[in-house]
């Protein structure tokens, strides 16, 4: 293997793709009205390249981890790790080292010990022990792994001290699960009887169930988002501001992508975050109508 051939690989190792993910620690600045504050985008950033470290290096040791599972996975096989191009020795040295330089990242450029460093440190022992072992505890892993989605977008208030609401995290977390479930109704899905044997967990879910959590999940988003959205003492936009009529509207495009993904779910697709936000064109539109009226609402 030559030696682009061997950086490819550890690229794909620490799933690049992934990364959009920590697009989430600008949710909260971004409400906040003050993301184009150069101090507050700074920090944005800090996190934003926080987190890549941090989530890259547990994708590697859960990878190191899974890798005869994972070569059971008609997708996941192709991954760097199981399919030898990265052997389990570098992946393990890499991700020790992606791992204390996402620390070392708030230390040295926001000078911080506390706030975005415990946030991280957070995340970092609850996916360790995801991996280690709580991937197979029904219901609790399902929380885990969408606890990384929520702490990612309190990593972004945290890095600029910003405060958060109630109704942002009640959003962001009931979203979160929605998705995280969906992803599990797609393994379901797509593996039907082999699931238990790629994942154990996998086989204590039966499809009605996960019917059922991503309708609980998906209520509860869209019921506390109507809720920010239509009370004005919460956004702070009085009724008859042009602002706070296009906050309200980003109600549509967030109902149309939840029901989007419920129809890609019962065909057995758009179980993969990333794969919406990066390939699925009417979630790009929904995702930019949402950003229109966002952005009008909250600096209009």
């Amino acid at each position: 293997m030559t030696f682009g051939q061997r950086l490819r690989a550890l690229l794909s190792a620490v799933r690049p793709r992934q990364w959009v993910k920590n697009g989430l620690v600008v949710v909260a600045p971004a409400a906040a009205g003050v993301l184009s504050q150069r101090s507050v985008a700074i920090h944005t950033l800090v996190a934003f390249a926080a987190f890549t470290a941090l989530a890259s290096s547990i994708y590697l040791f859960n990878d190191v981890r899974d890798v005869e599972a994972d070569r059971l996975h008609p997708k996941k096989k192709f991954r760097a790790i199981a399919s030898g191009a990265v052997s389990p020795r570098v992946a393990i040295t890499l991700g020790i080292a992606l791992l204390a330089a996402s620390f070392l990242v708030p230390v040295l450029f926001l000078h911080q010990i506390t706030g975005l460093v415990v946030v991280l440190a957070i995340y970092a022992g609850i996916q360790l022990f995801y991996v280690l072992g709580g991937k197979e505890l029904p219901v609790l892993e399902l929380a885990m792994v969408a606890s990384g989605f929520l702490l990612r977008s309190i990593a972004g208030a945290e890095a600029s001290h910003l405060y958060v609401s109630s109704w942002f995290l009640v959003v962001i977390s009931f979203g979160a699960l929605f998705l995280v479930v969906g992803k599990r109704f797609a393994e379901v899905k797509l593996l039907d009887s082999g699931a238990r044997a790629h994942r154990k967990v996998l086989g204590d879910y039966s499809e009605h169930f996960l019917r059922s959590a991503l309708t609980l999940a998906a209520g509860v988003t869209v019921t506390a988002y109507c809720l920010w959205a239509f009370d004005s003492s919460i956004t702070g936009l009085s009724s008859v501001h042009h602002e706070a009529a296009a906050i309200r509207l980003t109600v549509i495009p967030v109902v149309l992508a939840i029901l989007h993904i419920l129809r890609l779910l019962e065909n057995g697709e758009g179980g993969a975050p990333e794969d919406l936000v990066l390939n699925d064109r009417i979630f790009q539109a929904l995702g930019f109508a949402w950003a229109i009226c966002f952005a009008i609402g909250i600096y209009g």
